[in-house]
């Protein structure tokens, strides 16, 4: 304290304290009797020069009336002349003297001082300041000694407190607050800690925040910044620490609740799954807001409806979330699970009213989207008071931000939960056997946040035996890419049926995609061209026939299939890639192949072999592993082809794979000939049609089947040139073909009365099952089918 005192002594005198100014003695008659160095040095006259000499020699005769008879706080503003007879605008004060020196060998009477008056102007402005920070400041002002206990303190600091100084000097800090602690990184959480650091090294701290209650007013925490510094005096002596302290409680609150809902905006929303969003509202308000929140929605919410309607019974609620502060978010999260509210409860009443409830440490917040109650957000904080006005705003603030994030995802569940439905019933539930081949397949949709997407494949029965092969992609997800797709598989089934070869196929399909990326424009009124799914459709189409044994394909921007001869030779082949659909102008090309009979074939979209950290063809290498193991079932090489390529199911897009093993047909099962294009080969080839279906025990067919020979080779006889083709399959039904190298196909027709002809072949098809015609490079081919007579032994039945 003394060193302290000292100091403050030391620092506290003026500029005319008389050790420091310019002072002169007079007695009574106002003649100097006594000269300070500090005078001499500021007005220029020796001693010798001034003492004896009257007061006017300084100061003007016309103002020595008004030189004030008053102490150092009655100092005023005066004319002094110089010793060169300079006029100095200086602050004078007199004041008498009480005590009479006898060495003086004078009776001294008062003492004049003076001071250069800018030096005190400045003095006077330095006390005003410490006198404001002592009484005025709303800064709280402590110093504390080496022992940290306080010494001084200002009135801010003695008002926060609510104590007389007299009090509390002498107290430690950590005393003064001792449920207190720093909440700013890298600082001790203690004051005590903190200080004794800044009285060790002498850095000042500034600016820390300091949470804790107010001594006179032990109610909620406060928060204050704080700053620190060490005194010394010019020796370098250490004196102690001072601290001002700012209570910053409605700034800092402000802020939180400011960075709470930038906080929410990036934090709540970030998926489409409503149970996520749940807790990711939770997570935010846990432990910033409230020490536990629950979130419990409408059933028919999560289940992608809208908001239940009720009037007075009120709607079921299921917990989806919850978030408790003295528990990490992974363990205090529960549910779903149903929860009922009794009457008279906080959530019962906020049901009831459709508005936010409150009481003492618990407030029940409505979610509510485009006015329907979609659910209850409760926040908790036990042993609290009631939440303010502001607080109230923000947990407003807060439900309204999820409320929207969740009617989004409730949104997206129910045309996710659409768009699954459609493209299930688009795609082939169930693919019927063929005798060409053995197939396997799977499909998996993309279930994350990007939804169903526009993926398919199909197996085709065709004309001959043969069989079309299909796997397409529709570039984006939701509802209008499973539209799309399920558009472009009737599509290509109806197109297969016309026996196209598969570049043909794919150059109708290509018109067909961009004709309705054009009206699609048209509809919505601009020219902008076709969009993302008209033009991002991908397809690959194969025709495999079980008696050549041969593979015709072709691709529209599709991966090519990977092949597996029956030695177990992989490859993929080199078969042109021909631009999307939808773009129009350029060719597809056909790629012809042999495949010996138990060869495997799979086709498959890029969600199967693409990843996020995978490109495709670290795919496609995988894939071709994979497959080595080609003798393996179907069924089975499906699920080991998807747990190496998608263990953990679809990452970003669907997945379609379909597996084919070749088949061929037997040799003892097909009956050809070659006919000359003359009118009798009519004849010849009835004599050895029915020749055939004696061998193979089919006589019951003999009739029809002779009229359909005799009618298609009249006509390619008449209309066609070159050698005709007859044929006949014994697969699952009795096939007749009719080959010439003919364009033209014949046309049914119903005769007059009076007609010579045009009734054959419109009798052929009243007869028979189905019929058609085949196009092929050289010609064409017109075909029936038969079924079998009822329980005939010899019909082969198709595998699987």
């Amino acid at each position: 304290m003394n060193a302290w005192n000292a100091a403050e002594n030391a620092d506290f005198r003026g500029p005319l304290d008389v050790t420091r100014a310019a002072t002169a003695v007079l007695d009574a008659q106002d003649r100097i009797i006594g000269w300070s160095p500090a005078a001499q040095r500021l007005l220029g006259y020796r001693p010798e020069e001034i003492i004896g000499r009257p007061v006017e020699t300084l100061v003007p005769a016309d103002s020595t009336d008004d030189l004030p008879e008053t102490r150092l706080s009655g100092s005023r503003a005066h004319m002094l002349r110089h010793r060169d007879g300079r006029m100095l605008r200086m602050a004078v004060s007199t004041c008498p003297l009480t005590e009479v020196s006898e060495a003086a060998g004078a009776q001294p009477s008062r003492v004049l001082v003076a001071a250069e008056l800018a030096e005190h102007r400045m003095w006077e402005s330095r006390q005003a300041m410490l006198h404001g920070l002592a009484t005025q400041s709303p800064v709280g002002l402590a110093i504390y000694d080496t022992e940290l206990r306080l010494i001084w303190a200002n009135g801010a600091y003695t008002r926060e407190i609510g104590l007389p100084v007299e009090e509390f000097l002498g107290a430690r800090a950590d005393e003064l607050y001792p449920d207190g602690e720093f909440v700013s990184e890298g600082y001790p959480r203690a004051l005590d800690s903190v200080m004794r650091h800044v009285l060790d090294t002498g850095e000042p701290i500034l600016d820390l925040h300091f949470v804790g209650q107010q001594p006179s007013d032990p109610g909620p925490d406060h928060v204050w910044s704080c700053s620190y510094y060490r005194l010394q005096d010019a020796h370098g002596q250490v004196l102690g620490v001072c601290e001002d302290a700012f209570d910053i409680s409605g700034r800092y609150q402000a802020q939180r609740r400011l960075n709470l809902l930038v906080e929410a905006g990036a934090r709540i929303g970030t998926t489409l799954d409503m149970t996520v969003t749940a807790r990711e509202v939770t997570n935010v308000a846990v432990p910033a807001f409230a020490s536990m929140v629950t979130v419990d929605l409408v059933r028919s919410v999560l289940d992608g409806e809208e908001p239940e309607a009720f009037d007075g019974a009120l709607p079921a609620l299921t917990r989806v979330a919850t978030r408790t502060a003295d528990h990490p978010p992974d363990r205090s999260q529960h549910g779903p699970y149903r929860v009922e509210y009794p009457p008279g409860s906080l959530q019962y009443r906020s049901l009831s009213s459709g508005g936010m409830v409150r009481e003492e440490g618990t407030m029940v917040v409505p979610l509510r989207a485009g006015g329907s109650l979609m659910g209850l957000v409760t926040f908790l904080r036990p042993g609290q008071a009631v939440f303010d006005a502001e607080e109230i705003e923000l947990a407003d603030e807060l439900v309204i931000r999820t409320a929207v994030c969740l009617d989004n995802a409730r949104r997206f569940t129910r045309e996710h939960t659409a768009a699954l439905t459609l493209q299930r019933h688009l795609l082939p539930q169930h693919l019927p056997a063929q005798s060409a081949v053995d197939l396997a397949y799977r499909y998996l949709p993309s279930d994350d946040r990007a939804g169903v997407g526009g993926d398919w494949f199909d197996v085709i029965g065709l004309s001959g035996t043969r069989v079309g092969l299909v796997v397409g992609d529709v570039v984006g997800h939701g509802l209008q890419a499973a539209a799309t797709m399920g558009r472009l598989r009737t599509t290509v089934r109806a197109l297969a049926r016309m026996d196209l070869s598969p570049d043909e196929l794919l150059s109708r399909l290509d018109d067909l995609v961009g004709q309705t990326a054009e009206e699609q424009a048209a509809a919505i009124g601009t020219d902008a061209g076709p969009d993302d799914v008209a033009t991002g459709v991908t397809c690959l189409y194969a025709v495999y026939d079980p008696v050549s044994r041969r593979c015709t394909m072709a691709r529209a921007g599709h991966l090519p299939p990977a092949v597996v001869d029956a030695e177990g030779g992989l490859y993929f082949p080199d078969l042109p890639a021909g631009p999307p659909l939808g773009l129009g102008g350029l060719p597809f090309e056909s790629l012809e192949i042999e495949l010996p009979a138990g060869s495997l074939i799979a086709m498959f979209t890029n969600g199967l072999v693409e990843g996020r950290d995978r490109d495709v063809d670290e795919g496609l290498t995988i894939l071709g592993r994979v497959l080595s193991d080609h003798r393996r079932p179907l069924d089975e090489l499906c699920i080991h082809t998807l747990a190496e390529l998608l263990p953990d199911g679809p990452a970003v897009d669907d997945s379609a794979l379909l597996l084919v093993r070749t088949r061929e047909l037997d040799a003892r099962q097909v009956a050809a000939w070659e006919l000359p294009a003359e009118p009798a080969s009519a004849g010849r080839a009835r004599e050895l049609a029915t020749g055939q279906l004696r061998e193979w025990g089919l006589e019951e067919l003999s009739y029809v089947t002779e009229l359909v020979v005799s009618e298609l080779v009249t006509n390619a006889v008449r209309h066609a040139a070159g050698p005709l083709h007859l044929r006949l399959l014994r697969d699952l039904t009795l096939l007749t073909e009719v080959s010439d190298t003919g364009h033209t196909s014949p046309h049914l027709r119903h005769s007059a009365s009076d007609d010579e002809g045009g009734r054959g072949l419109f009798i052929v098809a009243q007869l028979v099952q189905r019929w058609g015609t085949r196009y092929t490079p050289y010609g064409k081919t017109i075909w029936t089918e038969q079924a079998f007579p009822p329980h005939y032994p010899g019909a082969p039945r198709p595998a699987g």
